[in-house]
């Protein structure tokens, strides 16, 4: 195995510290088997994200708009904090993954622009933690700067200007802010001769000198045209060239077509499919496998090209130049992930939300320079036809595994080389500050010091007792209870004089510690921990939690009491994981293991009390007898639940125990008919409950807050009802009940594909990919005028995921 220090001091850099890092390297370095590497290996807690459909389904990840749920075109420093609505998006399963992420990491990042990168960190702040850059995940960002570049239209970097230097990810505050090591990788796996190399570095630091010109323009050759043994790849710069020379190619063959259609199931953008929808070969096409084999044969890699010997209607045979052994090939499968949280380990686990299985073949006698990143090629055709974009003559020529297998359509010469010298400039600070073995060793030790700093850290506990004190003192009036003393003991004897005494303990921690013994091995400094983790303990408990224990509030004004409850809820759930972190850590301070209780700290923790809000007292017991009751009469009737009565039906009898007709007939959802079908059965239900638990009065409980139209729309959809019969349930219209479901699309509860045909669905997509719009009512208006309002909503929503 080749020694590779580069890749291992940055696989140390990831495992041992918590610093930010950008990891680069030229076109054949192994960037992508870094990341795999990473995946398979760590112990850390992480999602793989990447800017585009198919840059994530390569690196088996999801995309940083689905993930990050970010608005599309450009994001403004606080756009997302200060969005009111951001938070409705996110899923309490999303929340608690990036609460408990230790890694976030961002591949190809050369095509992540500045105003995204932030946006990623004030999500990460929202809801980890506010203070601190990406809210304290480390993060890892992979790619080279000298290949592909973000993508900014005109409009967009006008806004864009008045906040970045520069387009690039490393313009971005986040990134300033970050303290971001830098490690280039350096062996090159791809090519061996040394001559090549040195050409390929010239031109990727734009320094090609007439020499390497030279040598590179005796391959010049403007009337080449390759035979079909010889397993030429044609590298141009344009979709359109490289489909025209393919499909030319194509209809020369005097074979019949064979055409496979991909198997496409769950949620599978279009736009991040990797390989045509309807693929069309003949026997006698040059193709290219387009993913690594899955087999344990090996047989063939992203990238391979060969000639169709045989199709059959399941399979197609080819064979590879210098190759004695055919590859029948079958479909193969891509995944479209998405994250969640496995409920027994607390682990963050991959589910396949969708899938796309193709034949892994590409009609390969030409191929854009966009596409053939990451590919490595023995023979190719340079096409440039017109001048590179910036990086293009790099990535296009460093795809090649020789000097041998090059031909050029075009001369290459400085003019051709389009580098951004920002970049440059970028890429040269890079190699003046790379890190050693000094600087990991410090970053391992500073890593476990901010770890324990953390679990004795308060400041975060400051913002919603703060919250409280600035509601309650505006609305006195409205607020009702024993309140305000009790916060001011939480804030100045508990949350602040913890913080002081945190941030001495602190400062003990890093004279305590010495360059020889990690803090994890240092007895001095394990006895000093136990000790703080007892106290810090048993303040919380006496000047935290136990004045908040004897709050109690109440308030008419429903604005208020919803802000107050917010906060007091959001000071209960922070003080929860502290207490399960601090009670978790008694016996000593073990890095992993301290990482293992943090996750569990917000995975584990019970649901905020709601004790101080007057709320519903319903008892499970009486629901589960009705939920009996309605599966008893449903069967027997043949009829569908709902029909007896509805989910909201039944927590509304639970509220309100009725004891007679009249009182059954009040409650909602209950007509007539229904109570003369089942009223009685329903009320010996009641009544046998209500004699159990000694309830004599009638309407003895409170009733809770109703819940939102929606969520009733939601919850009768989920039942199984169409859209008509839950207008017809509600006496609503269709059209409500649709406005009501859309809203549940961004969450991926309600999946776009259940309120529309599939078919009706690519069609819409596919007519908005080319149209530029500004409004959904500027969309309606260039489009179809048989798509409605409501359709394109629920597909700009469903896209926006």
């Amino acid at each position: 195995m080749i020694e590779n220090k580069e890749l291992e001091l940055a696989l140390q850099f990831i495992e041992k510290t918590d610093r930010n890092l950008f990891i680069t390297g030229k076109a054949g370095t192994g960037k992508t088997t870094f990341l795999h590497k990473i995946k398979s290996e760590s112990l850390k807690r992480m999602v793989i994200v990447a800017p585009t459909g198919v840059a994530a389904i390569n690196a088996k990840g999801v995309t940083i708009h689905s993930f990050f749920q970010m608005p599309f075109g450009p994001i403004l420093p606080n756009q997302i904090t200060n969005t009111s609505n951001q938070q409705r998006k996110f899923s309490k399963t999303k929340i608690d993954i990036i609460k408990s992420l230790d890694l976030v990491v961002i591949d190809e990042i050369s095509m992540v622009r500045a105003d995204l990168l932030d946006g990623i960190d004030q999500v990460m702040r929202r809801y980890k933690n506010r203070n601190k850059v990406f809210g304290g995940a480390q993060v890892l960002m992979i790619g080279d700067l000298q290949q592909l570049a973000p993508v900014v239209k005109p409009n967009e970097w006008s806004l864009l200007q008045q906040y970045y230097k520069t387009v690039y990810f490393f313009s971005s505050k986040a990134y300033q802010e970050a303290n971001v090591v830098s490690i280039e990788l350096k062996y090159i796996y791809r090519q061996k001769n040394e001559k090549f190399i040195k050409i390929l570095n010239e031109i990727r630091n734009d320094s090609l000198s007439k020499e390497s010109a030279s040598i590179l323009n005796e391959h010049y050759n403007p009337t080449f045209s390759p035979s079909k043994e010889d397993g030429y790849i044609t590298l141009t710069t344009h979709n359109k060239r490289a489909n025209s020379i393919n499909d030319s190619e194509l209809k020369e063959l005097k074979t019949r077509s064979s055409y496979f259609e991909a198997e496409v199931s769950g949620k599978f953008n279009e736009n991040s499919y990797p390989n045509s929808e309807k693929l069309e070969l003949k026997v006698g096409a040059q193709v290219m496998f387009i993913k690594n084999d899955s087999s344990p044969e090996k047989r063939y890699f992203n990238g391979k090209i060969g000639i169709v010997t045989d199709i059959s209607s399941e399979t197609v045979t080819v064979q590879c130049r210098n190759e004695i052994d055919e590859i029948i090939t079958e479909k193969e499968t891509w995944e479209n992930i998405n994250y969640s949280i496995n409920e027994d380990t607390k682990e963050i686990k991959e589910d396949i939300a969708g899938s796309f299985s193709q034949i892994p073949l590409r009609l390969a006698w030409a191929i854009t320079i966009h596409k053939s990143q990451g590919l490595t090629f023995e023979k190719a055709v340079i096409d440039a036809e017109a001048s590179f974009a910036h990086g293009q003559t790099y990535v296009a020529l460093s795809r090649c595994t020789s000097l041998e297998g090059l031909v050029l359509k075009t001369q290459i010469s400085s003019n051709a080389i389009i580098n951004d010298k920002t970049v440059s400039s970028f890429n040269e600070s890079i190699e003046e500050n790379h890190p050693n073995e000094q600087v990991l060793n410090e970053s391992e030790k500073q890593f476990q010091l901010n770890l324990i700093s953390e679990l004795f850290d308060y400041q975060y506990l400051l913002y919603p007792v703060t919250r409280l004190i600035d509601i309650f003192y505006k609305n006195k009036t409205s607020i009702k209870g024993e309140v305000i003393d009790y916060l001011q003991v939480i804030k100045d004897e508990g949350v602040v004089t913890l913080m002081k005494v945190s941030n001495g303990f602190k400062n003990q921690l890093s004279q305590m510690s010495n360059d020889e013994v990690l803090p994890e091995h240092s007895t001095v400094i394990q006895e000093r921990f136990i000790k703080a983790v007892d106290y810090f303990l048993t303040q919380t408990n006496n000047k935290i939690q136990t004045p908040l224990d004897a709050i109690s509030f109440s308030s008419d004004n429903k604005a208020v009491k919803k802000d107050f409850s917010k906060q007091f809820d959001a000071l209960q759930e922070k003080l929860e994981e502290k207490l399960f972190a601090l009670k978790k850590m008694t016996k000593g301070f073990k890095v992993q293991e301290y990482l293992q209780v943090r996750a569990n700290a917000v995975l584990q923790k019970t649901a905020p009390t709601k004790k101080k809000k007057l709320s519903s007292k319903r008892d499970p017991i009486l629901a589960l007898k009705l939920r009996e009751l309605r599966d008893n009469i449903s069967k027997s009737l043949s009829i569908p639940h709902f029909q007896v009565f509805t989910q909201e039906t039944l927590y509304a009898i639970c509220d309100a125990l009725p004891r007679t007709k009249k009182e059954l007939l009040k409650v909602n959802g209950m007509g007539k008919i229904r109570v003369n079908k089942h009223g009685e059965e329903i009320l010996e239900v009641v009544e046998e409950y209500c004699k159990e638990n000694g309830i004599n009065k009638l309407n003895e409980q409170k009733k809770e807050d109703k819940k939102s139209t929606k969520q009733i729309s939601f919850e009768l959809f989920k039942s199984g009802m169409s859209l008509k019969e839950i207008a017809n349930e509600r006496s609503l219209t269709v059209g409500t009940i649709e406005s009501h479901l859309v809203s549940f699309i961004p969450s991926g509860e309600v999946d776009v594909l259940e309120l529309i045909s599939l078919e009706k669905y690519k069609k819409i997509i596919k007519d908005i990919e080319n149209t530029e719009f500004e409004s959904l009512s500027d969309l309606k208006d260039k489009l179809d005028k048989s798509y409605s309002y409501m359709e394109l909503r629920m597909i700009l929503l469903s896209i926006e995921k």
